[in-house]
């Protein structure tokens, strides 16, 4: 017979999820109505109830969906020893997972302040605290913990403070985790010079 497939519910939400996420990141989180998310759709306001109730609960999905690579590395971190190695390869793969999920991250960064009474912020801030535990894991100096935290610091918010400079995302991300991996090996320079000579 002649009949034209339905999409799949789970190819509707994904739909839902990358127009919502583009009118986040194009008009701001709180300027962006799910009328508008609709509209953008071609969809009724009700066909969009459906899948989901409110804004939040867009922006909840996204970030589950965008924050399973950063649960997987939390888990995969918290069954490895706290060595150096352990902490370069956290960077690295905390780097990726950033990359892939910049579009949420920065639409939190932008709306920090309606965004912190949410269930969102909070899991944002368990994600960010529980990776920077890790990378600060260890019988490290003040110093070295100084070093670690600011090696994540690069990582995590280079990618905001480098919007303005010219340059292939990708290289500039290269960059950050670079320079980001230097910082963390001279906080395992200093952790492995003898107090005498600190």
């Amino acid at each position: 017979m002649g009949s034209t497939p339905q999409p799949r519910k789970s190819d509707t939400r994904e739909r839902i999820q990358k127009t919502a996420l583009d009118l986040f990141a194009s008009r701001g989180y709180e300027k962006t109505s799910l009328r508008e998310i609709a509209e953008e759709l071609g969809v009724t306001k009700a066909a969009l109830y459906y899948h989901f109730k409110t804004k939040e609960d867009i922006l909840s999905a996204l970030s589950e969906q965008l924050g399973r690579p950063v649960d997987e590395l939390i888990a995969w971190g918290e069954a490895q020893p706290p060595t150096l190695e352990t902490k370069r390869e956290l960077l690295r793969r905390y780097s990726a997972a950033l990359r892939d999920a910049a579009p949420i991250y920065r639409i939190l960064q932008e709306n920090q302040a309606t965004l912190r009474e949410l269930t969102i912020g909070e899991t944002l801030r368990r994600r960010v605290t529980a990776v920077s535990t890790l990378i600060q894991s260890g019988d490290g100096a003040l110093e070295s913990s100084v070093r670690s935290s600011s090696a994540l610091l690069t990582v995590h918010f280079g990618t905001f403070a480098l919007d303005g400079v010219k340059g292939d995302p990708e290289d500039k991300r290269a960059a950050l985790l670079r320079v980001a991996l230097e910082i963390l090996d001279s906080a395992g320079r200093a952790e492995a010079e003898p107090a005498a000579v600190r």
